[in-house]
């Protein structure tokens, strides 16, 4: 049976709110009068940190961040979902709402979290020395993660590592070097002093494992010049830090990952964000089966193969609607297996009924990939879901590896090795002996973005790679018109937090 992870009480604890600025600081935060004397209330507030990592952009809303790519069209502009549909088309400004702001104020909201838990841990004697150690890397992998997504959307923003107080409130950017820096050294304390076993023996916490594979995914964000070019030695760095991981194994079945029944005794696993309803759930089944909040397009359909390998004839989309005449749920069953998982044309079965999205959706398609399978609710909540959010699974290990291994050496038989193992999982033949660097660098991306599809890392690949421009705003789908500019590799910060900042905090260029 799954844990109850998230404690609401803890939560509140850590959660309320000073509006004067950006909850930095709350003075409705926990008094040390009345908390942080025992065990117990380190064990609750830790939980809290963890409770940070559901925040919607963070988890459930994962598979909205394809929105912004050639992956999908997200027809609900409301802020829970990124406010996709102004962001997409390039409308981004320092008072866009959605994954604009949210990402920079929630993530800081988190960090100091973290920060509020480490400093109070610091002096308490109350746990045994080694435990303290565990409990640091934890919250210092909390705030890494956080300011993980703070540099890849906007560079330089402050370091936070302390907590705040009237006088040092107002915090002055950073340089994104700086901000790489600081992360690196949480992430190194954390591989050093986190547990090293399995994430199936304590879920829903951070592991040595994870860390070092979340590491890997930031140094590969640095590793590509402003041109595109591999940097070798960011990409032996990379592969240094993916050899030493050990302890994983692709599941079975790429959706054991994803279904709730099959997530507690899956292999490939490293870290996720859990869930348990119905006092803690997600709206994930809502929002991907009845609003479609996220619709694939006709531009992703066409990336998947033959089931034999081969190049499958495109599909068109036409005013939005994908050809629904020449693509079919039996179009399905010809193609790559991976796509009948990830997509549903018409009638899909969830929950005792059928999901038709053809008639009224943008796009006629819908994502079923997080969708609880029929006859899979194990609780009488119609619009909640429990599944655990994967943040990190060892698919993506083999790929980053395969990645890596190709860019300083070719097409080697580890490469091969890799990148077939992913697709042996799928049902999909070996790739062709013989290729170049440059065709398994193709191929290493297409299986990337088949394998890896709406779980939240397709803008930043297409961002650390330097194509996403020549990608996202390639994309026709009858819908709106995308367009990514130079300057979207950085976004701007929120203008409510440059102007209460008193001429500390400077906007980003070009906004």
């Amino acid at each position: 049976m799954k844990k109850i992870f998230i404690y609401a009480a803890a939560l509140s604890l850590l959660t309320a709110c000073n509006k004067d600025f950006l909850d930095l600081n709350p003075n409705d935060r926990p008094s040390s009068g009345t908390f942080w004397k025992t065990e117990s209330d380190y064990k609750m507030a830790l939980t809290a940190c963890y409770g940070t990592m559901q925040h919607p952009h963070f988890a459930q809303g994962l598979p909205t961040w394809d929105n912004l790519t050639d992956n999908s069209y997200g027809q609900h502009n409301e802020g829970q979902y990124g406010l996709t549909i102004g962001l997409s088309q390039g409308n981004i400004d320092a008072s866009s709402g959605g994954f604009i702001s949210n990402v920079y104020l929630d993530g800081l909201k988190a960090v100091v979290r973290a920060n509020i838990f480490l400093k109070n841990l610091e002096s308490f004697s109350g746990i045994d020395a080694a435990t303290k150690k565990v409990n640091q890397a934890e919250a210092r992998m909390i705030r890494a993660f956080f300011y993980t997504y703070l540099y890849r959307c906007y560079g330089d923003v402050p370091i936070i590592k302390e907590v705040l107080d009237l006088d040092s409130q107002y915090k002055a950017k950073s340089p994104a070097a700086d901000v790489y820096n600081f992360i690196m050294e949480d992430l190194d304390f954390a591989i050093a002093n986190l547990p090293s076993q399995s994430y199936s023996v304590e879920k829903g916490r951070w592991t040595s494992n994870a860390a070092k594979a979340f590491k890997a995914r930031l140094i590969l964000y640095t590793a590509y010049d402003e041109s595109g070019n591999a940097i070798a030695s960011k990409m032996q760095e990379a592969k240094t830090v993916l050899a030493s991981i050990s302890g994983y194994s692709l599941a079975t079945d790429f959706s054991d990952n994803f279904f709730d029944l099959k997530q507690e005794t899956c292999p490939e696993i490293m870290m996720s964000v859990k869930y348990l309803a119905p006092n803690n759930y997600t709206y994930a089944d809502l929002w991907y089966g009845g609003w479609l909040v996220v619709s694939p397009l006709a531009n992703f359909v066409n990336e998947f193969e033959n089931a034999d390998g081969t190049t499958a004839a495109a599909v068109t989309q036409t005013n939005g609607k994908v050809d629904i005449e020449a693509f079919t749920n039996a179009s399905l069953a010809t193609r790559d297996p991976r796509m009948a998982k990830t997509i549903f044309v018409d009638k899909y079965p969830h929950r005792g009924t059928y999901i038709t999205p053809n008639n009224a959706r943008p796009t006629g398609i819908g994502l079923a990939k997080f969708l609880s399978p029929n006859l899979e609710a194990p609780y009488e909540y119609a619009t909640q879901s429990q599944q655990d959010w994967v943040i990190m699974r060892y698919a993506d290990v083999l790929l980053m590896l395969a990645e890596a291994e190709n860019e300083i050496s070719g097409a080697t038989i580890a490469v091969y090795g890799y990148v077939n193992q992913v697709r042996a999982r799928a049902g999909m033949p070996a790739l062709p002996t013989g290729l170049t660097k440059d065709e398994m660098r193709t191929r290493i991306r297409h299986e990337r973005r088949v394998e890896l599809a709406f779980e939240g890392e397709r803008y930043f690949d297409l961002k650390r790679w330097k194509i996403a421009e020549q990608v996202i705003n390639a994309v026709t789908d009858g819908i709106v018109r995308r367009k990514f500019e130079a300057k979207h590799y950085l976004w701007p910060l929120p203008q409510s937090e440059i102007d209460k900042n008193k001429g500390t905090l400077v906007q980003n260029p070009n906004y």
